[in-house]
């Protein structure tokens, strides 16, 4: 079933018709073709409607030209962004799946009990002698 749709393009209403579902997207279209009138018609003034419709219709097509064709410049870029992304994404895949290192030895000198014991004495000792200085000197 088709179903019937109003537009407005141009300051003139166009009665058209299209498959149920597609309204919106007509109406999108119709705006579209709408934005290229008004420019036609502030700039050259009335005209008749054919020659309005196909110099809209001109105008978003150089425009529809003009977007593919930046696309397409793209289309390089893209390729090698891909290329790249997929050799990144390999590296990744590769240290993702290497076994881990080994862990590394490192060895931390113990301190033998007879050094702590001598410290401990000379520690004692230094203190003595510091008491004593203070007792001669206070």
């Amino acid at each position: 079933m088709m179903a019937s749709v109003d537009v407005e393009i141009g300051g003139r209403s166009f009665n058209v018709a299209c498959q149920d579902g597609e309204e919106a997207y007509l109406k999108s279209a119709a705006k579209l073709l709408d934005i290229e009138a008004s420019v036609l018609t502030s700039q050259i003034g009335r005209m008749p409607e054919s020659q309005m419709l196909l110099m809209a219709g001109l105008m978003l097509a150089d425009k529809t030209a003009g977007l593919e064709d930046q696309a397409h410049g793209f289309g390089a870029e893209k390729e090698e962004l891909e290329t790249r992304v997929a050799a990144l994404e390999k590296q990744l895949s590769e240290a993702l799946n290497r076994p881990a290192p080994e862990p590394e030895k490192i060895e931390v000198p113990v301190i033998p009990p007879q050094v702590e014991e001598t410290m401990a004495e000379l520690a004692a000792r230094a203190e003595a002698v510091a008491a004593s200085v203070n007792e001669k000197l206070g």
